[in-house]
């Protein structure tokens, strides 16, 4: 698997720790629980071992999109083909709770 772009990535957190969202559907880069805890994905940083976990169509035709709801932390990661749309919303809720990790929603339709 190939390097993603810096660039090709979005950011979900809640104040407390950061994953990164490729607009392929995978979390890239997560510390757990704080930002200076040891990292769970590290696929950022090293593509072979780093690790990371992945949402995504069987389809290598398709057009990645990725936006945040307008003024929220919520990533919508969208995957646009002749077949169909499929979706992704991932997040991480800000809560009282010591520990809290992302959560995705997922969706799709036939064209």
């Amino acid at each position: 698997m190939a390097y993603e772009r810096i660039e090709d990535h979005g950011v979900i957190g809640n104040m407390r720790t950061v994953a990164l969202v490729s607009v392929r559907g995978a979390i890239d880069w997560y510390c757990f629980p704080r930002f200076d805890s040891p990292s769970v994905f590290a696929a950022l940083l090293d593509d072979e071992k780093g690790g990371s976990f992945s949402i995504r169509p069987l389809e290598d035709r398709v057009i990645h999109k990725q936006l945040y709801w307008p003024d929220t932390n919520v990533l919508l990661t969208r995957f646009l083909s002749p077949d169909g749309v499929g979706e992704i919303e991932d997040f991480m809720p800000v809560v009282v709770a010591p520990h809290s990790s992302p959560d995705a929603r997922t969706s799709s339709s036939a064209g």
